[in-house]
């Protein structure tokens, strides 16, 4: 697992700017229903300003030409993150869809290298949490092989390398946010409905 974890980060890496960019979108884009399912069930949050966020994102890869201000959305997005007295399961999920955003931002405005690494990462354990939470053990060895044999971390697997095939081959950009999208599954397996 690990080696075949390394070879994937190594594929990450070797993308270009715009690829990583698009990986990233589409990977973020598959956490956002955790957002809005804890905004919607706590009452707090803004998830139309996270996905105006996320549009922006896209509209940045699909017309070469657009003008947007990252800096702005940054803070926007800042402003909607859950609060940090908030210890929930939820509300860290939450968390770490807006870090994964705020992420994929930063690249926008510079070049971080490590960022696509750490949106991957973060869906990643996000899934893993999920798995402790549900099913989970004391024992590390034993959470380990749990973690790398459920289901849910499979389809995390599955997903992330589509994703990555899908960015390597040049897909579309309106293919790969539709791939994003999961048919509103989030990567926790939780959706809208």
């Amino acid at each position: 697992m690990a080696s075949t974890q390394e070879s994937f980060n190594v594929r990450l890496r070797k993308l270009d700017r715009r690829q990583a960019i698009a990986f990233m979108a589409a990977t973020a884009e598959r956490l956002v229903p955790n957002y809005v399912l804890y905004a919607h069930v706590n009452a707090v949050g803004d998830p139309a300003m996270l996905y105006n966020v996320i549009d922006l994102v896209w509209e940045s890869l699909n017309v070469k030409s657009a003008k947007i201000d990252f800096d702005k959305q940054a803070e926007k997005l800042a402003a909607i993150e859950p609060l940090s007295e908030d210890d929930s399961f939820g509300a860290r999920r939450a968390t770490e869809t807006i870090m994964a955003v705020t992420t994929l931002l930063d690249a926008l405005r510079s070049e971080a290298s490590e960022s696509v690494i750490d949106v991957s990462r973060v869906s990643r354990n996000g899934v893993r949490a999920m798995i402790e939470m549900s099913e989970g053990t004391e024992d590390a060895e034993q959470l380990d092989a749990l973690c790398r044999e459920h289901p849910l971390m499979q389809d995390e697997h599955d997903f992330q390398d589509a994703v990555l095939e899908a960015v390597e081959n040049g897909e579309a950009m309106r293919d790969l946010r539709t791939l994003g999208r999961n048919g509103g599954v989030s990567n926790l397996g939780l959706t809208l409905d």
